[in-house]
């Protein structure tokens, strides 16, 4: 298995010689056997393990364990300790998802802290097995079944060619030993339900079983390439990015046979789960949106705009007192007291200074909000009524700020100037207000 090892990381890692590894190590059979396989390559590594502290003493027995096997091969072993069930009762997570989370942030920050290069877990082929079931089980898409990917940015999985028996022979021929998890024995989990009575029958329906599941994934990872490859081209057709929102165009998008399957691949990424509502928002009236835990999918006339989350909230103040020259939150804003006017444009006006009062305030805008448009002297206009003949998006309205002076606009900033507060031959100090760079 050695010499296979080494050639699978000469053919697929060849990127790995000479850096700074570090092995993720539980102690268990699978990452005692990685562990032992690098021992063996000209590679510096430093072994981390987290104790999520899920099984009382056995869990610290286990740290032991590996500190004691580290010690006496001079290897450097890093460790960490994880309350995992308070962690997972404050944040709603299951106790296995809860382990993912801390786990995988923890070895990031390793990552940084001793300035390596990549992070090696044990995964292997009968672990892959086992996750195609269970996403099977739950129903999935395409990226569901084709696999635990073999790197996934600093995250690399080396021994997933490996099946559980060609590792366990390893061990037996080298005498390593290593540390039995007492709940892998329990059906309490799904995983080791599937483990324990599912694929022992495939198994025996047919001796070659994890070779022809090899190859199967194989070709559903050359689809999802496939996939992948088309969700590009016809994204490019589609969608435009502006700022930190992206304008998928309805017109274009609902000319596609399989336009459901487009959303998916381009929205799965951003946290969304409720794919009917997305689906069907297709055809929703303007204003419907579905939410992520960090973005939102909404329908603007002829539009799905993809934005983050509000970090603000509509009743937000900000003040600017009148010694200010610069503005930089939520704003850039620059003010400056001018002798003459110089020609207006939506970035820049020119008001009475005299007409003030300050503090001046930004602000969102409100439902109900009136100004007198500049040039239109004594009538109002509702800002709602601007924003419908500019034809903003729903996005474009709710990122519009306001510039008030005692609960009155000065103006709709970056687009129209409120008439009361021009300059007139009885100004007697010019305030010059501009969108800064």
């Amino acid at each position: 298995m050695l010499e296979q090892f080494r050639n699978h990381l000469f053919t697929h890692f060849p990127f790995l010689t000479g850096k700074k590894l570090l092995l993720a190590v539980s102690g268990g059979l699978d990452s005692m056997v990685l562990l032992h396989l690098f021992q063996q390559i000209e590679n510096e590594i430093t072994v981390l393990h987290c104790n999520f502290q899920l099984r009382g003493l056995e869990s610290f027995d286990d740290q032991a364990f590996i500190q004691e096997y580290t010690s006496q091969n001079g290897i450097p072993f890093s460790f960490t300790q994880f309350d995992t069930e308070a962690f997972a009762k404050d944040y709603k997570l299951s106790t296995q998802v809860a382990a993912r989370e801390l786990r995988y942030s923890w070895f990031y920050e390793q990552i940084e802290i001793l300035k390596a290069d990549y992070i090696l877990t044990a995964h292997h082929a009968d672990d892959n097995l086992e996750t195609f079931l269970i996403n099977l089980s739950r129903g999935t898409g395409l990226d569901g079944l084709s696999g635990i990917p073999a790197q996934n940015e600093k995250i690399i999985r080396p021994l997933l060619p490996f099946t559980r028996q060609q590792i366990e022979e390893y061990a037996h021929q080298h005498h390593l030993t290593w540390r039995e998890d007492s709940s892998n024995a329990s059906d309490k989990y799904l995983r080791n339900k599937i483990r324990h009575h599912l694929i022992p029958i495939l198994k025996e329906l047919n001796p070659n079983f994890m070779s022809s599941f090899e190859k199967t994934q194989s070709y559903l990872q050359a689809a999802q390439e496939l996939v992948d490859d088309a969700a590009v081209m016809v994204y490019q057709q589609v969608a435009k990015e502006e700022g930190n929102e992206i304008y998928f165009d309805l017109n274009q998008l609902l000319k596609l046979p399989n336009y459901n399957s487009y959303l998916y691949q381009w929205l799965s990424e951003f946290g969304f789960t409720a794919w009917e509502d997305i689906y069907e928002l297709v055809n929703s009236q303007s204003g419907k949106q579905v939410l992520a835990p960090e973005f939102r999918l909404i329908k603007d006339r002829e539009y799905l705009i993809l934005s983050p989350l509000k970090l603000h909230s509509d009743d937000q103040e900000y003040p600017i007192e009148s010694i200010q020259s610069k503005v930089n939150f939520p704003l850039n804003i620059d003010f400056s007291v001018v002798d003459t006017m110089e020609s207006t444009s939506n970035s820049t006006i020119f008001v009475d200074f005299e007409k003030l009062e300050f503090p001046l305030v930004l602000r969102h805008w409100r439902e109900g909000d009136v100004f007198q448009p500049f040039g239109m002297e004594g009538k109002s206009k509702k800002v709602s009524k601007l924003f419908k003949d500019e034809k903003l998006s729903v996005v474009e309205k709710e990122s519009t700020w306001l510039l008030c002076t005692n609960n009155q606009i000065i103006w709709v900033v970056g687009m129209r100037q409120d008439d009361r507060y021009k300059i007139n031959s009885e100004t007697k100090k010019i305030l010059k207000i501009a969108i800064g760079s």
